[in-house]
């Protein structure tokens, strides 16, 4: 590993939890939105500290974490329905809504794929072959299904909040798109990043 990979989590984590901290100061969301989007990033970050040293994760991983935190950051900060970009996205196409929860919810699947690819390849007895690629699908899913679980409860339990965390933006089919952007990012992932992770869990102890 070189320098500049060894010292490679620190500058990321020092990146998102700015990021984080500039987030919190005014977010156009509400105070709770805010909240609620951003603290699987605390969380992921207490994680990652805590298992740093009797785990370190191969370098795409962690520059694929990173950026699921600065995507959930700004979500936080706009909420996943009124991101600029998105927004000036829809009305210059004439889409129906601002497409940047689907983005969100296409990275819960291709992230977290990766992540669960590796600690079940250095920590199971599972092989480079489909039950791999059927397990990792499978956590994926049960990952977006418990989210969305999470979003129930949340409306359930703050009628204020709940328009802004969900996002569904009119959609009543919202949940199923969710979980379906998931599963196509966790195939995309293991399809498309295979070869690259492998190559990189090679150089890291098991």
């Amino acid at each position: 590993m070189t320098l500049s990979q060894s010292h490679q989590p620190a500058i990321l984590l020092s990146a998102i939890i700015g990021c984080l901290l500039l987030s919190a100061i005014d977010p156009v969301a509400d105070r709770f939105t805010w909240f609620l989007e951003t603290v699987p990033v605390v969380i992921g970050i207490v994680l990652l500290v805590w298992s740093r040293q009797s785990f370190p994760l191969t370098p795409m991983l962690y520059q694929l974490l990173a950026l699921h935190a600065l995507i959930l950051i700004i979500g936080g900060y706009y909420t996943y329905a009124e991101v600029p970009l998105f927004n000036w996205l829809r009305d210059s196409l004439d889409l129906s809504r601002n497409h940047y929860d689907r983005i969100g919810h296409l990275a819960q699947g291709f992230i977290p794929a990766i992540l669960a690819r590796e600690i079940l390849l250095r920590r199971s007895p599972l092989q480079r072959d489909g039950w791999l690629i059927l397990a990792v699908t499978s956590i994926c899913l049960s990952f977006s299904a418990f989210y969305e679980m999470i979003e129930w409860w949340t409306a359930l339990l703050s009628e204020e909040a709940a328009e802004a965390f969900l996002g569904t933006q009119g959609d009543n089919w919202d949940t199923q798109w969710d979980m379906f952007l998931a599963l196509i990012g966790a195939l995309s992932a293991q399809l498309l990043l295979s070869r690259t992770h492998d190559k990189q869990l090679s150089k890291i102890p098991c």
